[in-house]
């Protein structure tokens, strides 16, 4: 079956809704908008403590890496969205835009118009901030952001302790300085998530030039003389065709992973690797997959007084919070977990803050799946500029198969030196004063783990990612880089990467907000026909 449509978006995620939507915006487009997942109507989307329960592959791609030689070989759980906001739909809701030296580093490599003043009006753009109106901060923008309704008292302990060891508290990590401890803002209205589905998409759905269709797995671009000219995907299993119109584009915004597997399933990328698996060389482009960057969390936890979330998800406690959350928009229910934070600095030498810190005030172990009695809490700490550099590829060319990720975690032994500081501040911040009538005792790695190989035995047995993959299609003019300025694809016509793995280098924060920038940015160039 064939159809045509101006534009083809393929990924329904943090990016991807939004250029569907602002592309919807003018009439004579007619966008088609796929997403592998189905439609966002799991009722565990819309509660923010409900992500801690999304892990099952209707909502998750549930990705595992490669084996990872410095974590003792491990395969780590790699989890991704898979439902309409892709991850915006299944992470814990922190709006990070990350330090404006960031952007202005993406500059100086070449990459005009992408410096902090170049973004800024995007972020800007997408955002209505309940708390803030300034220079940094939109209202009246498609992306509610706000203040969390209550922070447990086990993130306030957090903040105070933080303090005495001689960091400020800051109330705006987006603003004019990122250095500080203080509480995330979130990505919420009236008290429910707010993905990239419900703050761009939901408000399009009537738009009649906008097609959305779920459970659609696209399987190939189209490749005709050197231009993109559609994708085939499978819907529901039956495989489908859909065209592009002549001058019109076909957009990837599926993710670091997705979107370079994508590529690579259709023939773009490095042509002798794709020869290798049987994969006809439509353009030979050698960055597809290169540069994978992604954040790793160290983690320590303690056991605590009992005020954690530790077991409120019990039935009958469950019962109870769920009424009082439909009747007051009050309790637990409305925690994104990870409520306060820090960023610091390793040392005065570095740029700006390198180590962010994260409090949870429950026991969070393996991504939440490891079950531990009583009450706790988990300090994550991450390297926010790793130096290794990491691969997304293809073990095979079936469409269905795993691709093989590798985020080459502590594979510079910078990154190294970076986590184990990071380790030492979580590990302090614990045993502040401030801190002592909440922490009982230390319990992973606990007490008894203070030599430095005892430490790095523990990082390689614990360590995780921090959910913030990019870089896999960087934007550049150097020979690995696979879109431009104006997110086009390198050496083809009527195709566009439009997402985080377009990130030259890897943000000094969550990614989340950072996307949905890129999607933002991405649609105004493409409406405008140049860089903007």
């Amino acid at each position: 079956m064939s159809q045509r449509y101006t534009h083809i978006v393929v990924g329904a995620g943090a990016a991807g809704c939004v250029v569907a939507s602002r592309l919807s915006e003018e009439a004579a487009n007619r966008v088609l908008l796929l997403e592998a997942g189905g439609p966002d109507n799991n009722p565990l989307i819309h509660m923010p403590a409900g992500f801690t329960k999304l892990t099952s592959p209707d909502v998750n791609w549930g990705f595992s890496t490669v084996e990872q030689p410095q974590l003792n070989n491990r395969r780590m759980h790699y989890p991704q969205g898979r439902t309409l906001g892709g991850s915006t739909s299944i992470n814990a809701m922190i709006y990070i835009r990350g330090h404006r030296l960031d952007y202005d580093e993406w500059r100086d490599l070449g990459n005009e118009g992408w410096g902090y003043d170049g973004v800024l009006p995007y972020f800007r753009k997408s955002e209505n901030n309940e708390r803030l109106a300034n220079e940094f901060h939109g209202t009246g923008g498609p992306l509610n952001v706000t203040e969390q309704v209550s922070h447990n008292p086990i993130s306030k302990g957090f903040v105070r302790s933080v303090q005495t060891l001689g960091v400020p508290f800051t109330h705006d990590f987006n603003g004019a300085e990122q250095d500080g401890v203080g509480y995330y803002d979130v990505t919420q209205r009236n008290v429910r998530r707010e993905s990239s589905a419900t703050a761009f998409l939901r408000p399009a759905r009537d738009r009649k030039n906008l097609t959305v269709e779920t459970h659609a797995t696209t399987t190939r671009v189209l490749v005709e003389g050197g231009r993109a000219v559609g994708v085939q995907y499978l819907h529901n299993g039956k495989p489908t065709e859909a065209r592009v119109e002549a001058g019109g584009e076909v957009v990837l915004s599926g993710g670091a992973v997705n979107s370079p597997r994508l590529l690579l399933l259709s023939g773009i990328g490095p042509a002798d690797e794709l020869r290798a698996l049987g994969i006809d060389v439509a353009h030979d482009l050698p960055g597809v997959g290169k540069n994978f960057q992604d954040h790793m969390d160290v983690y320590l936890t303690a056991e605590t007084a009992p005020v954690s979330y530790n077991g409120e998800d019990r039935w009958d406690k469950a019962v109870r919070h769920g009424v009082q959350y439909l009747l007051y928009k009050t309790g637990p229910v409305t925690a994104c977990v990870a409520e306060a934070g820090a960023f610091l600095r390793s040392s005065s030498d570095v740029r700006s803050p390198d180590i962010q810190i994260h409090c949870l005030p429950a026991y969070v172990v393996d991504h939440g799946r490891m079950k531990i009695k009583g009450h706790g809490v988990t300090i994550n700490s991450c390297n926010l500029r790793p130096r290794s550099i990491g691969s997304v590829t293809l073990r095979s060319a079936d469409p269905m198969a795993e691709p093989a990720i590798d985020p080459a975690f502590l594979q510079d032994p910078y990154d190294w030196k970076i986590s184990m500081e990071g380790f030492e501040r979580g590990r302090e911040i614990l045993n502040a004063p401030a801190f002592k009538d909440l922490i009982r005792s230390e319990r992973l790695p606990g007490k008894d783990v203070k030599t430095e190989q005892g430490v790095r035995e523990y990082i390689k047995q614990w360590s995780k990612t921090d959910y913030h993959p990019v870089g896999s299609c960087k934007m550049g003019s150097d020979p690995m880089a696979v879109v431009d300025t104006q997110l086009r694809v390198h050496g083809m016509g009527g195709l566009r990467v439009i997402d985080a793995s377009i990130m030259p280098t890897l943000i000094s924060g969550n990614t989340q907000a950072p996307s949905i920038m890129v999607g933002e940015k991405g649609a105004a160039i493409m409406r405008a026909g140049k860089l903007v």
